[in-house]
């Protein structure tokens, strides 16, 4: 039992710092690429790691908590709430879908970080940053714009990652829970 919570522990604990160093790397190295509205935050390949481990759930939102502290001058906090919470809830759905499979790969659940993420960035890109008030039509481009970014990073490198992981056996090996 202290064996299985401990590794809860270090999983999660490495996931965060992976997810926060990364995203903090690419905003540093390519400022926007990973805070703006379109885009590509390459960090968001570990939310496959959802799908193989529970520990990713809180490793993966207190990551992003993390790495949207380092962007608190620009967006404020609303980023490190609306963002985190998307997180939270991707990660949430995603190990709920783990097993829901499509051509043997996890389709569904690599869906989710774009359809949460979509929903509740664009929303709160559209309300706190864009002037004029609110408008549907303009949350729906801002949340697409998101959802695609999001889609880009885990169709063309998550379901690569997680067929490699499955492949190798390190779903097996290094992050189920014993």
């Amino acid at each position: 039992m202290k064996r299985k919570s401990t590794m809860y522990i270090v999983q999660a604990a490495a996931i965060a710092a992976l997810y926060a160093a990364l995203t903090i790397l690419q905003n540093t190295l390519l400022p926007g690429t990973a805070s703006m509205a379109v885009q590509f935050r390459v960090s968001e390949v570990l939310t496959i790691l959802a799908v193989f481990t529970p520990a990713a759930i809180p490793g993966l939102t207190i990551g992003c908590v993390i790495a949207n502290i380092s962007s608190l001058s620009t967006l404020g906090p609303y980023d490190l709430i609306f963002g985190s919470l998307a997180s939270l809830i991707a990660a949430l759905l995603m190990y709920l879908l783990r097993n829901a499979r499509l051509f043997s790969l996890p389709v569904p659940a690599a869906l989710m970080p774009a359809i949460a993420n979509g929903l509740i960035v664009g929303f709160e890109i559209e309300f706190f940053f864009v002037e004029g008030g609110f408008h549907f039509g303009d949350f729906l481009l801002q949340g697409g714009l998101v959802a695609l970014g999001e889609l880009g990073v885990l169709i063309i490198l998550g379901l690569p990652l997680a067929k490699l992981i499955e492949k190798q056996g390190f779903d097996k090996k290094l992050l189920a829970l014993k």
